[in-house]
This record gives C-alpha cells, structure tokens and sequence, in this order.
C-alpha cells in the first residue's frame, strides 16, 4: 500500500491575492499545492465574492495567525444603492427597495452621513456570520428565516473616504479594526442615506503590515516554476507580529 505524500515542510508567508469565486480556505489549498508545503493555514477570512489580500502562513509561520487576527484591515467596498438584502451583500434575497423616486446619491449627501460611521462606532453583527449562538453558527438560523437578537460590538473606523461614486453605485476606502462587518457598513450606511445598500464587491488591501501590493495571484502562482520564492521568510517578517515563541525559535 502507497504512503500517502504530504508536501515538504516549508517555512514562510505568502501574501495571496485571492480571486473572486474562491472560499479562503480553497484558495489557500491551492496555494498550497502549487507550493508542495505540509502545514499551511491563513490569517483572516474572506467571503467567496470577495478579493485581494490573503496572508498565507506556511510551516512555523502559522504561529503568527493568532497576533495577525488582531490586526487592522483595509479595504475597497462597492456599495449598490437602493436595495438592502438579507445578507448585506449581492448573495442575498432583496428586502428592502427604495421609493420610486429615488434617483441616486449625490457626492454631498454620501459625504454628510459619513462621519457618523467614523472612529468608533456599535454595530451589530449580521445573522450571516460564522458568530454561534447555542454552539450554531447565525448563518444556520438565518437560512431557516430565523433573525435572533444580537448585541451591538463596539468597533473602530479609522479611515472611511469616498473613491468613487457614480449616483447609484458607490466605491469607499475602508480601514477598519477586527470584528468589523464591511457588509454591515454597507448596509447602515444605506440606511443612514434613507434609500437602502448593499456591498456589491469588496478588495481587502490591507492586513496588518502586508499590502495587497506585494501579493501574488493564485494562477500567476501555479504556473510558476519556483513558486517557493515568493514566500517572505520568518526572519523577514516585522517583529510586531511574531509571538514570543516564535521569535525565541529564530
């Protein structure tokens, strides 16, 4: 009988640009194919719809997931306006609709309801999350149509500014503290506005120290013949994000 293979143990961080379609963790499987790595684990999920940034963490390097979970984030959200779905995103059932009359958001308006989203703000997690309630996940109870009350968490906006806005349809540079729900942004902001959102698309550019600038694409990644060098080595890494043990192991 065969031994079943396991990859190499491979060492390091590669910072993944996730592709739309994708869950994290099969993107990150396939990362870790193409790099014939044993352990591999990442650092901060993002929905299927969702792009750009995933810190990939290979061999020794999974021990900075718990301190780089901690970590702020940025991101690049597509609001629609006029319509709230149940998910906050483009995924979800349509339930609410602007009036007819509604004709889009104009740069001034968007700006005026935008401060009150900055710093640190209560929000309440959507029923679409992986938070449990009696050992399930909401999204469970959310698919059988149940809503169960949830408690506000304090979060923090550092930066909240309008990139582009084309009257129904809005892009917004967002960098956020852990916890933060970009979906439910979105959606207070729709409601704040007095016409309904959803996020339509999002790109995390930021986690932490790492940029969307430095990451690889998953394709561009298997097709390499060496797809190894592309991994930042743990020496390499800031201290800031290194556990003590880790730092102790160098």
């Amino acid at each position: 009988m065969a031994t079943r293979r396991r990859g190499q143990l491979i060492d390091g961080v590669l910072l993944l640009d996730k592709p739309d379609g994708l869950s994290s963790n099969h993107a990150l499987q396939r990362a870790r194919r193409a790099l014939d790595a044993r352990k591999a684990g990442h650092t901060g999920t993002l929905d299927p719809f969702a792009t750009g940034l995933l810190v990939c963490c290979f061999g020794r390097a999974t021990k900075i997931s718990s301190t780089m979970l901690e970590a702020d984030k940025a991101y690049e959200a597509t609001l629609l306006f006029g319509q709230e779905t149940d998910s906050g995103d483009l995924t979800g059932n349509v339930v609410q609709t602007a009036t007819a009359s509604f004709q889009g958001v104009t740069q001034a308006e968007l700006a005026a309801v935008l401060p009150q989203f900055r710093g640190k703000i209560a929000q309440v997690p959507p029923m679409y999350s992986a938070l449990k309630r009696d050992g399930k996940p909401l999204y469970e109870y959310a698919r059988q149509g149940i809503e169960l009350e949830r408690a506000p968490r304090e979060i923090t906006i550092h930066d909240l500014e309008i990139m582009d806005l084309s009257g129904q349809s809005a892009r917004l540079f967002v960098r956020c503290s852990k916890g933060t729900y970009i979906r439910t942004l979105a959606q207070d902001i729709g409601r704040a506005l007095g016409c309904y959102a959803h996020l339509t698309a999002l790109r995390r550019t930021e986690l932490g120290p790492f940029s969307i600038s430095a990451a690889h694409g998953l394709e561009a990644l298997q097709q390499m013949d060496n797809p190894s060098s592309t991994l930042l080595s743990i020496d390499s890494l800031p201290a800031e994000i290194l556990p003590k043990k880790l730092q102790s192991e160098g």
